[in-house]
C-alpha cells in the first residue's frame, strides 16, 4: 500500500470538517436522510451509517475521543 503523510495542520481541519458534517447530519436528521435515501437510491446506507464513518475517520485523524467510533457489546 503507497503510504502518505499528511500534514498535522490539515489532519485538524479535515477533522474539523468531518464534525462539523456530523453535527449538521444529527440537527436535520429527518429532512437529510429522505435526501440521503434518494441521492444514493436506496436503504443500505443511511445517515446513521454515513455519520458512523464520520466519527471513525475523524478519530482516525486524531480528532475526538472515540465517541460514536466504539460501541459497547450489550451483556
Amino acid at each position: 500500500m503507497p503510504s502518505m503523510t499528511l500534514d498535522i495542520v490539515d489532519a485538524a481541519e479535515l477533522a474539523e470538517l468531518l464534525e462539523f458534517l456530523g453535527d449538521w447530519l444529527e440537527s436535520d436528521g429527518d429532512r437529510l436522510a429522505e435526501s440521503f435515501r434518494r441521492f444514493v437510491g436506496g436503504p443500505g446506507y443511511d445517515t446513521a451509517k454515513l455519520r458512523e464513518d464520520l466519527s471513525r475517520f475523524r478519530f482516525l485523524l486524531g480528532g475526538g475521543d472515540g465517541e460514536g467510533v466504539f460501541k459497547r457489546n450489550p451483556e
